[in-house]
């Protein structure tokens, strides 16, 4: 029987240029790959999924080299994972932490959950305002106006 050396991490290496997206629940790591069209990118992509955690029982974690986003993109995100950090990197140091806001409008990324609303019988983009109430993220849907928290 071989023994394992318990001392000894595996780690992720790290990028010269590009963006972290820490703390991520790992439950939505793959929903967040989805929000960003990381599927498309031709960068190099790193992710890692269940990993140990100080704050979160475990987490999820994304490194792509030499992508930035948008602020309306990584903000896109903060529906499913409001606690993610995101880093962008320039010479293998952060250069700056951006903080993840609840975005005003979301489209195309949620279905309505309303049977009856016309984005579900037709090719018509969803479209949601964002509301807060009691710590609860709620998307009213522009068509129908049934609200959907998640």
């Amino acid at each position: 029987m071989t023994k394992i050396d318990d001392s000894k991490e595996l780690k992720v290496s790290a990028i010269q240029n590009g963006t972290v997206l820490d703390h991520i629940p790992s439950n939505q790591l793959f929903r967040v790959i989805d929000i960003l069209k990381l599927n498309e990118s031709s960068d190099a992509i790193t992710f890692g999924i269940n990993l140990d955690s100080k704050s979160m029982v475990n987490k999820g974690i994304i490194k792509i080299a030499n992508r930035f986003f948008c602020d309306n993109e990584i903000n896109m995100i903060s529906l499913i994972a409001p606690n993610a950090s995101v880093n962008i990197i320039h010479d293998f140091k952060v250069a700056e932490k951006k903080i993840i806001s609840l975005p005003e409008k979301v489209t195309g990324i949620v279905k309505c959950m309303n049977p009856a609303c016309v984005t579900n019988h037709q090719n018509i983009e969803t479209q949601f305002t964002t509301t807060r109430k009691n710590n609860k993220i709620g998307l009213v849907c522009r068509y129908c106006e049934k609200i959907t928290e998640i």
